[in-house]
């Protein structure tokens, strides 16, 4: 999502760290704040008693028992806030997960972003009072999108927004429609949930700036959550005429945005409107012509439209492309570059047809990874890389954000490469946020990527855009070619250095959701007390609060952090026992885990959905302890000694989660069994 830029940047501090790993000891982080939530209704008291009567079965409840009904029916609202989105649950047939993002729910959420936004406008353009707001609307496929689709309209008529539905789209080019002439409208909301089961839905928010923050969604869920109250009372919510919706082609628009890039970046000399129709092969007659093969999965999402309206139209050869056409229930895999199933089958199509590229999106095309001729996977920390070698050419001595989850491997990649490395907080948000923040202070910062996919470039308005990701591949692709140089995309990454091995497992918060995010927090404090107390001994707790580039440590100077992850927690693991000797250490010498980070994420209580995670440090264990739409955590181990991602979890298990009782609260299974 497009970022905004923070009002209080980041500042460069000289960096007291070794590169041993010493910890820099700081004052300990200021305690988590807590607000008291709003369940306010404006009405007069026999209205109310009405009102509560009929949603409470006829009773007249007591005021305190009425507070409780809207505050239970408030709530439905508020925790459908995911950071900067809203994503709930959209259709029966989850296990355990009720509906919650309901026809309702959506109108509510919609009503009050008009109403938001409207106000938002008049303090931006002080001229501006009153006069036309007009909002985009896109969706992805999924089977619930026609029926939120329409209560979303209705809720953005109500707000008094004119409303253009841009229909089956992708979350880029939502925000793009801010931007793009021909369309320019005030904000846009994209309807979709990503890569989650097609059970789910959700809305991503967007200005001509950028994507809402988490505390401008909390502000607008609040505002949801009175109106949702007063319409379960029966208070307001009468319905109107149907609302008018003007029906638009943005992704035609879009596409042509894209192929436009690549033309002007290509400037072929033969043919500059067909970039990708052809090459003189080196080991054939000159004049023979291959066209470029390209191989998209888009998962049955929203990215087929990049295989007919860009590359076929640039003249590219998508023979055996997988999924292009729609389908909301995702029969195939689910459209994410993560999964191993969607890598799986792009590599076979890749070299099945001897293509050159093969592209994986996820469901809304703001993710994607990719895979090279020789059947590489590129997602992750290679993808990284390979966008890093890019941007750095174009723009050398940039730094590159990355939340703290890469490895050692790519810092040496950035900084051979003459890049500086900035490792920041968990979230996709987060790591755009700090490029936004960096620049602002003068920091050159051209990309700034997630290992998730999720990935933004300062030339394309910070705005994380898995198509333009590809198009910036492509390109590099093409000037290989046209230079004369050997090999695929993945050459430009050869030299990255890997973790010998990694492990990801899973760690679901026990019991009703409700009470998810105190248990999170309790887990999360146990463990920071733990170490504290030398209850683990070899693990370090470091409050640093940020992170590193090159020689300094960039420090938020900020009070109240521009809405994002705040006060990280960093642990160092050294080793334990006595190992014995192998080859490659005769000596039988005590390893200390090599690799970089050991991270605490938790959504916090207090106001707002904001999480909190640990920063980067010298060793390889995440500590993940939520995510919004599973409750629970994750265990991610890296390391570049075989058997230290064991080790490691083993200390975790044996010295923390067996003996704190936090077990009692957290499903520890996957641990255990590893």
């Amino acid at each position: 999502m497009a970022a905004t830029i923070p009002a209080s940047p980041a500042t460069l501090q000289p960096c007291k760290k070794n590169v041993s790993g010493s910890m820099l000891i700081r004052s300990p982080p200021r305690p988590w704040r807590r607000r008291l939530p709003q369940h306010v209704v404006i009405a007069d008291a026999s209205s109310s008693s009405r009102g509560l009567k009929a949603a409470t079965g006829g009773r007249l409840e007591t005021s305190t028992d009425a507070a409780a009904v809207a505050g239970e029916d408030g709530d439905v609202i508020r925790r459908l806030q995911n950071g900067p989105d809203v994503r709930g649950v959209a259709l029966e047939g989850e296990n355990g997960r009720a509906v919650d993002l309901t026809p309702l729910a959506v109108e509510v959420i919609a009503e009050s972003f008009g109403e938001w936004l409207r106000e938002e406008l008049q303090q931006l353009e002080s001229g501006r009072d009153g006069g036309e707001v007009r909002v985009s609307v896109g969706r992805d496929p999924r089977l619930s999108g026609a029926r939120l689709g329409a209560a979303l309209f209705a809720g953005l008529a109500r707000a008094g927004c004119s409303v253009f539905d841009v229909g089956l789209a992708t979350t880029p080019a939502c925000f793009m429609s801010t931007k793009l002439p021909r369309f320019s409208y005030d904000a846009s909301i994209m309807m979709t949930a990503s890569h989650l089961p097609y059970t789910r839905n959700g809305l991503k928010f967007f200005m001509k700036r950028g994507g809402l923050t988490s505390g401008e969604v909390e502000g607008v869920c609040d505002r949801a959550a009175r109106k949702y109250v007063a319409r379960k009372m029966g208070l307001g919510g009468g319905r109107g005429m149907p609302p008018v919706v003007m029906r638009v082609d943005l992704m035609s628009a879009y596409a042509q945005h894209l192929r436009n890039i690549i033309k002007e970046r290509v400037a072929h000399p033969t043919h500059y409107d067909t970039p990708l129709k052809g090459f003189k092969a080196n080991k054939t007659p000159i004049t023979e012509i291959h066209h470029y093969a390209v191989i998209v999965n888009a998962g049955n999402g929203c990215g087929g439209f990049f295989t007919w309206d860009v590359l076929e139209k640039l003249g590219a050869d998508t023979t055996g492309s997988l999924h292009l056409e729609p389908d909301g229930k995702f029969p195939h895999h689910m459209p994410n570059p993560e999964d191993t199933t969607a890598m799986s089958l792009t590599r076979g199509a890749v070299l099945d047809h001897g293509a050159d590229l093969g592209v994986v999106f996820d469901t809304d095309v703001d993710r994607s990874g990719v895979v090279d001729a020789t059947g590489a996977a590129i997602n992750g920390d290679r993808l990284i890389a390979l966008m890093s070698a890019i941007v750095l050419d174009e723009h050398p001595g940039t730094t590159v954000v990355t939340d703290a989850r890469t490895s050692d491997g790519l810092t040496r990649f950035i900084q051979a490469r003459g890049g500086h490395h900035c490792l920041y907080r968990v979230g996709y948000r987060n790591v755009i946020d700090k490029g936004v923040q960096l620049n602002a202070d003068g920091v050159e910062t051209h990309l700034m990527m997630e290992t998730t996919g999720h990935g933004a470039l300062k030339e394309n308005n910070f705005l994380d855009d898995g198509a333009y990701m590809v198009v910036k591949i492509i390109i590099e692709m093409v000037r290989m070619r046209l230079v004369g140089l050997e090999g695929s995309v993945g050459t430009l990454i050869m030299d990255l250095e890997e973790p010998a091995e990694s492990k990801l497992m899973r760690m679901n918060i026990l019991g009703e959701a409700k009470y998810a995010k105190q248990r999170g927090t309790q887990a999360v404090e146990t463990f920071r007390n733990h170490i504290q107390e030398g209850k683990l001994n070899g693990w370090v707790l470091d409050d640093c609060g940020d992170c590193s580039v090159s020689q300094g440590c960039l420090v938020d100077t900020n009070d109240d952090p521009f809405d994002v992850d705040a006060y990280m927690y960093s642990r160092v693991v050294l080793g334990s026992g006595s190992p014995s000797a192998t080859a490659s250490n005769p000596a039988g010498h005590l390893p200390r885990f090599p690799l970089r980070h050991q991270q605490l994420h938790v959504a916090i209580l207090g106001s707002g959905h904001r999480r909190r995670s640990s920063p980067p440090l010298p060793t390889g264990l995440n500590f993940l302890m939520s995510t919004r739409e599973n409750w629970g955590g994750s265990t991610f181990a890296k390391s570049s000694i075989p058997g230290g991602c064991k080790s490691m979890a083993k200390d975790l298990l044996d010295r923390y989660l067996l003996t704190s009782g936090v077990n009692e609260f957290v499903d520890i299974t996957e641990i255990h069994v590893y």
